[in-house]
């Protein structure tokens, strides 16, 4: 696997730092100079790269286009998520699945998977409650063109698998599908256009963040508007984040006392950077800063210092890594 990010090590001892993910209580462990890592996510954005803090490096890559739907793993789990970084979104219909159905007088009522990753933000909804098909916006591909519609009825999930049905907009191709649960996953992905499982994220406990464009919902101020954004969520991993501003370099230990975390999925998100109309060039803040919360226990804090490779081009996150 070509590996897209590239982390230079002040010390070897920094690149093995880490215990058995089980020890508990956490060591504090040697403090020195920082990791510093580069996640190329391209400049069209269409690579998702999953990241494990503890060996400073993309543990699995993979293209936007290759999943449609997340199914939650865990024996009681019964979400279904959308492909976040295509800006999918749905719509409850009333329709049947083998009839002719458009979008007419859909308006603004079409919803998206919000951000921070919470059971009551899902587009699916709670579809235990009536098993409803729902319209599927399947988002737009790497050259920013709309992928099209499709019709969706989940109809059961089991402590070990899901059942759902698919069909097109004109009420043909009705197609039932099984998904096998995969417990080593938070969640097990889908495609549509393979008609199987595919394998993204890697096994929980082997990454902690993810780099992704993502879908953002912001309120300018009405209607609220959908809006893809490029940067860092903790991609279900089990990571707790905390924010705070400062002089990276005197963050210490101490300071995850003083600043609640959060299991958010967008805690660190998208905002370490903005977009000036005066240079047309992307601006890091650096005096942002993350402390992560590994799911073994380890603190990390991190920075962002730049967005763009050596060639110039955006889409190339570069960010510091200490552990603490």
């Amino acid at each position: 696997m070509k590996r897209t990010a590239v982390c230079s090590m002040a010390a070897l001892a920094m690149a093995l730092a880490g215990c058995m993910k089980d020890e508990l209580p956490v060591p504090r462990q040697p403090r020195g100079g920082a990791v510093e890592c580069v996640a190329h996510v391209g400049p069209n954005y269409d690579l998702q790269l999953w990241f494990d803090l503890a060996t400073y490096s993309v543990v699995r890559q993979n293209s936007k286009m290759d999943w449609d739907l997340a199914f939650e793993s865990a024996p009681d789990g019964w979400q279904v998520r959308l492909n976040y970084s295509r800006l999918m979104r749905a719509h409850r219909s009333s329709a049947a699945m083998n009839e002719p159905t458009d979008t007419v007088g859909f308006g603004n009522t079409w919803k998206i998977d919000l951000p921070d990753g919470r059971p009551d933000s899902v587009a699916l909804g709670d579809w235990r409650q009536g098993s409803p098909i729902c319209i599927l916006d399947m988002g737009y591909n790497t050259s920013a063109m709309p992928i099209g519609l499709r019709k969706i009825q989940i109809i059961e999930a089991s402590a070990t698998s899901f059942t759902f049905r698919t069909a097109n907009m004109d009420g043909t191709n009705i197609r039932e599908h099984v998904v096998q649960k995969d417990p080593a996953r938070p969640y097990t992905h889908f495609s549509l256009a393979a008609g199987e499982v595919v394998h993204i994220a890697p096994p929980i406990g082997d990454y902690d963040l993810v780099f992704t464009q993502y879908t953002e919902q912001f309120r300018p101020p009405d209607p609220y508007q959908a809006y893809l954004v490029t940067g860092t969520l903790n991609g279900y991993s089990g990571a707790r984040v905390a924010q705070l501003s400062g002089n990276f370099a005197e963050v210490t230990l101490d300071d995850t006392l003083a600043h609640p975390f959060s299991l958010d999925q967008d805690i660190i998100g998208y905002d370490w950077k903005d977009y000036s109309f005066d240079t047309g060039l992307y601006e890091v803040y650096s005096d942002q800063v993350y402390i992560v919360q590994s799911r073994s226990g380890y603190f990390y804090k991190l920075h962002f210092v730049d967005y763009y490779d050596d060639q110039g081009l955006k889409g190339s996150p570069t960010f510091e890594v200490v552990p603490l």
